[in-house]
């Protein structure tokens, strides 16, 4: 008798100490388990006499009993501090502002949301759009656009020369998206409609200057196109890229090796208020972009006949315009990676431009 309420008060000691529910459990199979020490307790009652058993039985059968409801209440008890120590430690301040989700932080680059938005207009004119290499022979960048040996775009000093192959050829980053209009004309038949965005490289960098930019490029080769088309879509284009009712457009003689007659383009604007430029109103003007009809020796270039087939081209800076459009002053933080200038000139990704929806309604 005076075992067993020894043995009781020394598990219910241990009982009560348990730290965790392993301890707990340790506890008992060490006690309850088939090999523990009640369990061996409880299989001698079978060695007994009747009237042992009668006795040892219900005082064991009582240590077994009390001593599991013990396990159980700590067990409780156990269940109870865990959780509430999870809660403090996963407590969350729920005045805090939720976080945003991944589509809410992120933003789209001012010169990808302006290339969706060129391509908009374009692709609302009936244009495609069409893309080439980076990394172009002299050929395509300079020979069959009709510029001329010792012409200036030629030397090292403007263009990012490779180092000559085997067979002596040289070639380069191209310095302009101009070599995607002859291949289109080799591998296309007219009538042809295309805007070529793309990466261009030229060795300079300033404010407005980079060595690697961006420009957009129109070429349109059919049999009856005229300045007069070129220039309504240049017009047209003008009015919904800067989402201005109107626009004036003075063009002026210009020279390009690869269209005659060459113009250049400036758009009506009001400078009047620092950093604002202000476009379809005001007495100044801007020079925007450089056009003109394809010059014959281009299209002979691109396999056409030019006594056949005729068109006009033109090209402007995506970087420049993107800089007009929303107000930025310095064509170098294009590629800083500064998070907190694409944060303020950023647009959301699910904001896609569109002619009826809106183009900058990010």
């Amino acid at each position: 008798m005076n075992d067993t309420e020894a043995l009781e008060g020394e598990l219910l000691a241990a009982i009560d100490a348990a730290g965790n529910e392993a301890a707990l459990e340790a506890i008992r199979i060490a006690e309850l388990g088939k090999k523990g020490r009640i369990s061996e307790m409880m299989k001698g009652l079978g060695k007994m006499s009747p009237e042992e058993r009668k006795e040892a039985g219900p005082r064991l059968n009582g240590l077994r009993d009390r001593v599991q409801e013990a396990i159980a209440a700590k067990r409780d008890v156990l269940a109870e501090a865990a959780i509430a120590a999870r809660l403090r430690a996963e407590r969350l301040d729920v005045t805090l502002p939720v976080r945003q989700g991944a589509a809410a932080r992120g933003r789209i680059h001012p010169i990808s949301q302006v290339i969706d938005e060129i391509t908009a207009i374009f692709a609302d004119m009936g244009f495609s759009i069409a893309e080439g290499p980076d990394i172009e022979t002299d050929y395509y960048n300079f020979t069959a656009l009709n510029f001329p040996e010792g012409h200036p775009a030629r030397e090292m000093h403007d263009t990012f020369f490779f180092a000559p192959d085997a067979a002596g050829e040289r070639k380069v980053l191209r310095t302009h998206t101009s070599p995607v209009q002859i291949r289109t004309m080799e591998a296309q038949e007219p009538p042809i409609r295309i805007v070529i965005p793309g990466k261009t490289y030229r060795q300079d960098s300033d404010a407005t200057h980079t060595p690697m930019f961006h420009q957009v490029e129109g070429l349109v080769v059919d049999k009856t196109s005229t300045i007069a088309n070129m220039k309504w879509v240049l017009e047209e284009f003008c009015k919904a890229f800067f989402e201005v009712p109107q626009v004036k457009m003075r063009f002026r003689p210009s020279f390009f090796p690869f269209t005659e007659p060459s113009l250049e383009v400036d758009i009506q604007c009001d400078r009047s208020k620092p950093g604002e430029v202000r476009f379809g109103e005001g007495s100044d003007w801007m020079e925007i972009l450089g056009c003109g009809m394809v010059h014959p020796n281009v299209l002979r270039a691109g396999g056409l006949d030019p006594d056949v087939y005729q068109g006009f081209a033109w090209g402007m800076g995506i970087d420049r315009i993107a800089m007009l459009k929303y107000g930025m002053a310095d064509l170098r933080a294009f590629f800083d990676a500064d998070i907190r200038w694409l944060e303020h000139y950023g647009f959301r990704p699910l904001d896609m431009p569109t002619l009826f929806g809106g183009l900058s309604q990010g």
